[in-house]
């Protein structure tokens, strides 16, 4: 940042001062329209430096453009009523370059504050962050945890006591601070552990990107539990080993990346990934054996669904009818035909084969089927003599099974964006030449005390 500012100074305070020395000398052969000349060369040079500092490729030199701004009233003012401009701007850049040789020899020589070091500990802090988040949405979910309101600080975005929303939180909103990091940094010469020149500093802000990818996640996870409709803790409890098992894996390989990354070490021969893809596998495979309770079984089209026979003298019309059964067929039906499909011998106890197709007789008619279905419940009655209708209890029934599959594709798609952490912290680690780990068997890691050593020295010790 003194590097950033120090430079926007000296060239805004530089050219500042050549124009207004310029502008001097056109105001004095003016004779008596001299003032007139000098407000007008003010509000001119205001307005430009004011209008080109909007431009988004001059972002960098916004404070270049103040200076600028400052330093020509100040000398073009002075002048004016000191009468002599050459003076006054001499003093002014002795006077800049005073404070900026004082300024660089604290924050360089004597105590420097590196951006680059605070931007590598944000990036780490993250990382825990949002591996604690996690945790937190995971075990609050499966322990059924209820809000007896809904906070409305989370609500607007703002700071609240939940531990679980000011963690992802944090990471979500560190985007502008980084940036702010990262632009100071780009300026720093190498210096501690970040040796080498042109250090990838970008890389950085890339791997913070697919962090906060994951926060959104995170996010939304936190929201499955906020959210009005919630599954029965009965449901839960069926997937609660898959889904701790995934938020437990997910939470501990952001937690090691997060190591990795304050140690500045590479990532060993063990895929880490492989034990959060094993923990999603079996919790998708637990969700195929068991995907009748996130959903109405009794709902389902298959047997249900009402139609007429077709009569001999139509069979010329069997192509376009079975086009139209198609269509109506969900999407597991119509690549499935299930015509020739014989049904087990376990279905409803019934043992029938499809040969031909069956008719059933109409339940409701197609139009009341389709009201049913589009028509959202009537708002709930609070009266202790009213109870809800049948309609409604169902339609929250059904909603609160979906919740709970909502919230296990959610935790699935978290472990599917951690790969692009991974990658990218890998980019990184190579481009900075991040030491290689440490991997040592656990007994070499293992302290040894002093009755060992001593033991260990009589033992072998020769002659012994």
């Amino acid at each position: 940042a003194t590097l950033s500012k120090g430079f926007n100074r000296g060239l805004g305070t530089l050219s500042a001062g050549g124009l207004a020395l310029a502008v001097a000398e056109l105001s004095e052969l003016a004779g008596q329209w001299e003032e007139i000349v000098v407000v007008i060369s003010i509000f001119i040079t205001g307005f430009l430096s004011t209008y080109a500092k909007l431009y988004p490729t001059m972002k960098p030199y916004e404070y270049g453009f103040r200076v600028f701004v400052l330093t020509y009233c100040f000398v073009i003012v002075s002048g004016y009523r000191t009468g002599d401009f050459i003076h006054t701007a001499v003093t002014r850049f002795f006077l800049i370059a005073l404070g900026a040789g004082v300024s660089l020899a604290v924050n360089v020589c004597i105590y420097p504050i590196w951006a680059g070091e605070d931007l590598h500990n944000l990036v780490a802090k993250n990382f825990m962050s949002v591996a604690n988040s996690l945790e937190g949405c995971v075990k609050g979910y499966l322990n059924c945890v209820e809000y007896e309101r809904v906070p409305s600080r989370i609500l607007t975005y703002q700071a609240s006591d939940d531990p679980v929303y000011n963690g992802y939180r944090s990471a979500v909103e560190s985007t502008s601070q980084e940036e702010a990091l990262l632009g100071f940094a780009i300026w720093e010469p190498p210096h501690g552990p970040y040796k080498s020149l042109g250090y990838p500093w970008k890389n950085y802000a890339r791997l913070s990107g697919a962090l906060r990818h994951c926060a959104f996640m995170v996010m939304a996870l936190h929201g499955c539990i906020l959210s009005e409709i919630q599954a029965p803790p009965e449901r839960r409890q069926v997937f609660y080993h898959e889904l701790q098992r995934v938020g437990a894996t997910g939470a501990r390989l952001l937690r090691e990346l997060g190591d990795k990354v304050k140690k500045m070490e590479k990532l060993g021969s063990r895929d880490m990934l492989f034990d959060v893809l094993g923990a999603a596998e079996e919790l998708q495979n637990k969700v195929d054996r068991k995907s009748y309770l996130l959903v109405n079984a009794e709902s389902w089209e298959i047997g249900n669904r009402p139609h007429s026979p077709v009569e001999p003298q139509d069979s010329r019309n069997s192509d376009n009818e079975e086009h139209k059964v198609l269509v109506y067929k969900s999407l597991s039906e119509a690549v499935l035909d299930l015509k020739s499909v014989p049904i087990p011998n376990c279905w409803d106890g019934q043992q029938t084969n499809v040969g031909v197709r069956p008719a059933v007789s109409p339940v409701v008619p197609s139009t009341d089927l389709l009201k049913k279905q589009i028509s959202w419940p009537a708002p709930r009655s609070f009266t202790t003599d009213t109870s809800p209708p049948l309609e409604e209890s169902k339609t929250y029934q059904n909603a609160s099974a979906l919740s709970l599959a909502t919230f296990t594709s959610l935790l699935i798609e978290f472990v599917a964006r951690l790969e692009n952490v991974v990658d990218s912290f890998e980019e990184l680690s190579e481009k900075a030449n991040f030491k290689e780990p440490e991997e040592l068997p656990a007994a070499a890691r293992e302290p040894i005390g002093f009755w060992s050593r001593l033991f260990r020295w009589k033992w072998y010790r020769p002659g012994a």
